[in-house]
């Protein structure tokens, strides 16, 4: 079906986008697996472009608009391009809510220039160890000493933590209170008793860094807290919404583009005399693909216009996340089996997407986090 969501200053991002990632990521995206990680040049490169930050007033670099529809232009061209690792979508789609609306004019001043240029890159701390989706259980501390704060704990899975200059961590400032005593409190490079742990060696995302990070009495300017002090977990639960919708995004392109090359698979790859897309199995496999990504299509481009228009619910983005993830597996799976020993094979785009899109039932929250929240929306 005809997309209606985008208007000509969307297409136009949209164009500023794939060059982007033609220019700056596609043709080093071998190279970024083989580092695992992405080069700072291309971060700098998409901050020249206007492609980071631009939710953020002028004053500081963006243009101060607020549409998801660009965040979304920009996972899908990730796809579309077969870039990777660049995690310009934790950038984007999950830390701009927590420095426009947590921070202080002193603190906007001090941190959104670097964002929006590229030039600093931004993680958010939440998991551990032993708290992933459960985030009221996190056990990293943060205690008042005069003017700082003292940090002590560790982090793990954390995107972007080895290049990551600013990094919000998610800290008990009242170990007593349960998720009442969460605070998050931005720790920067370099300080001293900061230290980046192994860069995490994933089944997929190779090129994305992602990292465990510990804190060893890491004294913070007291300054440095963002937010209100012990409702750090209700911050987190209202910018939730927003980053699983952006996951939902990002699984949904991924598919599309597990599709694309499977569907040309079909049409030039022969077996028995003929093209493998003409045996019914195939045929009708590639039928079901079809209909399956134009239903969750339409459902995710109504989530994007809500969450533009303010009524996107923590429900739909739920139901969004879980479908969106767990169909998008099923058919990139389904997609990789046409291309029988070749899919199997890492040079083959689709190896990768395979790889790649297995944690999305996983990180922001796994499918079974999903369901509940639906469930309970449901009087259950």
């Amino acid at each position: 079906m005809r997309r209606t969501i985008f208007t000509e200053e969307h297409e136009l991002f949209r164009e500023t986008a794939r060059s982007y990632y033609l220019r700056e990521c596609a043709p080093y995206a071998e190279q970024w697996e083989r580092d695992g990680q992405v080069s700072r040049a291309a971060w700098a490169a998409a901050g020249k472009a206007g492609l980071i930050g631009w939710q953020f007033p002028e004053e500081y670099g963006g243009q101060g608009i607020w549409d998801f529809r660009y965040n979304a232009i920009m996972a899908e061209e990730m796809a579309a391009t077969s870039s990777v690792g660049i995690g310009l979508g934790l950038q984007n789609d999950v830390i701009p809510p927590y420095l426009m609306h947590l921070t202080t004019l002193e603190q906007k001043a001090r941190w959104l220039p670097g964002v929006t240029s590229g030039e600093t890159i931004c993680a958010l701390a939440l998991s551990e160890p032993a708290a992933g989706s459960d985030l009221k259980a996190i056990r990293t501390t943060a205690r008042r000493d005069g003017d700082e704060w003292v940090i002590d704990g560790s982090k793990t899975f954390i995107t972007n933590g080895i290049l990551a200059d600013l990094v919000i961590v998610a800290c008990k400032t009242d170990p007593e209170a349960g998720h009442k005593g969460i605070s998050l409190i931005v720790v920067e490079r370099d300080m001293e008793g900061f230290e980046r742990g192994r860069k995490l060696d994933k089944v997929g995302m190779k090129a994305q860094d992602t990292a465990e990070l510990f804190f060893h009495q890491v004294r913070v300017p007291a300054e440095n807290l963002i937010g209100q002090e012990n409702r750090g977990f209700y911050h987190m639960m209202g910018n939730l919404p927003t980053e699983r919708l952006a996951i939902a995004v990002s699984s949904l392109a991924a598919a599309e583009r597990a599709y694309e090359l499977a569907l040309d698979y079909a049409k030039t790859r022969t077996a028995f005399g003929q093209p493998i897309g003409e045996f019914q199995a195939n045929r009708f496999a590639l039928a079901d693909v079809k209909a399956k990504l134009g239903a969750a299509r339409v459902y995710v481009d109504g989530c994007i216009m809500a969450l533009f228009q303010g009524e996107l619910t923590p429900e739909e983005a739920a139901a969004a996340k879980y479908w969106t993830s767990e169909t998008g597996w099923q058919v990139i799976d389904r997609c990789m089996q046409l291309f029988g020993g070749y899919g199997y094979v890492n040079e083959y785009e689709i190896a990768r997407i395979w790889r790649d899109s297995r944690v999305q039932r996983v990180f922001g929250g796994t499918s079974e986090i999903m369901q509940e929240i639906i469930g309970r929306s449901l009087g259950l």
